[in-house]
């Protein structure tokens, strides 16, 4: 057969029959179509289970991009110089090391890892390397690692495997470090001691039972630790090691019941430690307890609030301390000498990430975030009282007339206890009673606070959706009484906290009681699944990322060295009651009482709430005839951490809600 052309987009040239050529023309411009519909679709990457989620544009994708850029950074070591310091910062897909030399100088990156970077220290005489943590695929069995910063070479300094590795305390002179794993069994938090120029010198210091110890601080003659042992979220308790004979001594009273004894520090008085605690109180606060009278003397009674941090200089003569005040973070400078102190001015109104002292106790580097940015690293002379920017992180698009600011709300729960969040409104451009999200904390002891928004501020100011952070009983900031509210078989109280809040947002003008969907994380995600069957007449839709779906399934597969913190806040699993208990107020066991659309978001590898907590729930959604959105990460944990799934999360999310929330 002679060809007429070389046209293959002509097929009548080719000189085929009319039909051939039709139906060879017709599959051309099919599969043309279909080429040019897909390049219009975002495509979840290889990492991503998607399931039930329809196509989402790209038209959508790139409306939500402004959205999406912005980025933060916080202070991860000062170098012993003073003049230079190490962020954690992203700039690709994750979090990774940088190092500055200079107010908003250069962030030179020192790290290019797919995997994100936790945290880092520098050696501490000549700081020539730093030691950082990394997990894998958000598994959080962090491995210690030293990274020559000549060579910007890393070397692995544990085992690699399933163990949790951290808690790094050096000597002065710099020969090594002490620091926690779990290697032995999985399970106990042991305490090791390292020179990281010889990983092969590592031996076992102390051996525990619990995985809730952790060192405090080391002694000047590197003879003394400091060790904490965390019973729950309620009670701590301090002890003493002696790091040659191994010897373990209880400082605080191991007999006190629901008591907050941790943060400890050596003072520059040999008879004296500094730590936090709210015994006799019911705030956290800052004080110094006497090795050989066990006396207590408190500092900072008259801050009706929780002392969250401190640190010492390195003569131990100033003390910096960080209060958290109704979801705000002050901060505090001391005088170690006579005990007084003066509030830091000139600070924005924000939230403080982290404080730290360089060497000659001139400066105070910190992290900070407000509403209206992200976090970035600050530096406060402490003569002169100035504060000079170190970073200054970039927000992509976002204006600020695009960014919703928080307000405090609060309102009664069923048993006229005071619950409190912060609201933040939909733009003013919108008109009529407004959709709202109600996204629940984690935990639970965690804390809704007055933060920057990020790309949240594409459902206030793009969709019009009104956003609330409650604090639920149980939640940390607001005393221990509250903290302890929800424990055990008062579990289901925090859910009714929800209930109270949608009753709350019946009665405002402004809010539309008939659109709401409740989203939250972790234990914030029961919190979803619970509120989905329990009031599923007064809800649109839920959110549920990493949550536990039934207390019994969860307890016996989160990992072990949080078994038992988890036990003593939920309650302990092999008690044939509490069994009972868990299994009444499962969601897993209340599907049949969930009558509107689910979204499951969970990462295949997450130690804490295991994955299977997500398929159970999904499968059983499923086969009762529900709507199920399922979203998994192969190479995520507990909760998204990397750009490319965090972006396509959001994006799910967004449609999701213009699905069931807005329609």
């Amino acid at each position: 057969m002679k060809l007429k052309s070389n046209n293959p987009r002509n097929p009548n040239l080719l000189g085929l029959s009319s039909k051939t050529a039709f139906l060879l023309l017709w599959s051309l411009f099919a599969a043309t179509a279909l080429g040019q519909q897909k390049n219009n679709l975002v495509v979840p990457n290889e990492n991503l289970i998607a399931q039930g989620i329809p196509d989402i544009s790209k038209e959508l994708s790139n409306a939500v991009k402004k959205y999406s850029e912005a980025r933060g950074a916080g202070l991860s070591a000062i170098h012993p110089n003073g003049n230079e310091i190490i962020i954690n910062t992203r700039f690709g897909s994750t979090s990774q090391l940088h190092r500055v030399v200079m107010p908003l100088g250069m962030r030179e990156q020192l790290t290019f890892f797919d995997e994100p970077v936790a945290g880092a220290t520098y050696e501490p005489t000549k700081g020539s390397y730093l030691v950082y943590s990394r997990d894998a695929g958000g598994n959080e069995f962090g491995q210690l690692y030293k990274l020559d910063l000549k060579t910007l070479e890393s070397k692995l300094l544990t085992d690699g495997g399933r163990s949790q590795n951290g808690g790094i305390e050096w000597r002065r002179d710099g020969k090594g470090f002490f620091f926690t794993s779990t290697k032995r069994n999985g399970g106990d938090r042991d305490i090791y001691y390292m020179d990281p120029n010889d990983p092969n010198s590592v031996k076992l210091i102390l051996e525990v039972k619990g995985g809730g110890w952790g060192i405090e601080d080391l002694s000047l003659d590197n003879k003394t630790l400091l060790i904490g042992e965390s019973i729950s979220a309620n009670e701590s308790h301090l002890w003493s090691l002696d790091v040659e004979s191994g010897k373990l001594t209880e400082v605080t009273d191991r007999k006190s019941k629901g008591v907050i004894q941790g943060g400890a520090n050596f003072s520059n008085n040999a008879d004296e430690i500094w730590y936090i605690t709210d015994k006799d109180n019911e705030f956290e606060r800052l004080a110094t307890f006497n090795l050989k009278t066990k006396k207590t003397s408190y500092y900072t009674s008259k801050i009706p609030w929780n002392v969250e941090g401190y640190r010492l200089s390195e003569d131990k003569k100033q003390l910096v301390f960080t209060t958290n005040e109704a979801g705000l973070n002050k901060v505090y400078l001391m005088n170690t000498a006579d005990k007084t102190y003066t509030e830091v001015k000139n600070l924005p109104v924000g939230l403080i990430g982290g404080t730290a002292f360089t060497k000659d106790g001139k400066y105070v580097f910190f992290t900070q975030s407000t509403a209206k940015t992200s976090s970035d690293v600050y530096r406060l002379d402490i003569a002169s009282g100035q504060i000079v920017p170190w970073t200054k992180s970039e927000l992509g698009q976002i204006q600020e007339s695009d960014i919703s600011l928080p307000k405090p709300i609060e309102w009664k729960s069923f048993d006229g206890m005071k619950i409190t969040g912060f609201y933040y409104p939909a733009a003013a451009k919108f008109t009529g009673k407004r959709p709202v999200m109600i996204n629940i904390h984690g935990g639970p002891e965690g804390q809704s606070m007055a933060s920057f928004s990020g790309s949240g501020n594409y459902y206030t100011n793009e969709m019009g959706v009104a956003m609330i952070f409650p604090n639920v009983r149980g939640s940390s900031g607001f005393g221990k009484t509250f903290i302890a509210k929800d424990n055990g078989y008062l579990r289901e109280d925090s859910v009714k906290d929800i209930g109270a809040l949608l009753d709350w947002i019946a009665q405002q003008p402004d809010l539309d009681k008939d659109r709401v969907m409740i989203m939250g994380g972790s234990y914030g995600g029961y919190m979803t699944l619970a509120t989905a069957f329990h009031y599923a007449d007064r809800i649109r839709c839920s959110v549920d990322i990493v949550g536990i779906s039934n207390f019994n399934t969860f307890l016996k597969n989160t990992e072990e060295y949080r078994r038992d913190l988890r036990r003593v806040e939920y309650g302990d699993e092999r008690d044939p009651k509490m069994a009972a208990f868990f299994e009444k107020i499962a969601p897993l066991n209340n599907i049949d009482k969930i009558k509107k659309p689910l979204f499951i978001i969970q990462g295949t590898n997450d130690p804490r709430v295991p994955v299977t907590e997500a398929t159970q729930m999904r499968d059983k959604l499923k086969a009762n005839g529900n709507v199920v959105w399922y979203l998994e990460a192969k190479d995520e944990g507990h909760g998204f951490r990397k750009k490319p799934n965090v972006d396509y999360q959001r994006l799910a999310v967004i449609k999701f809600m213009q699905e069931y929330l807005l329609n």
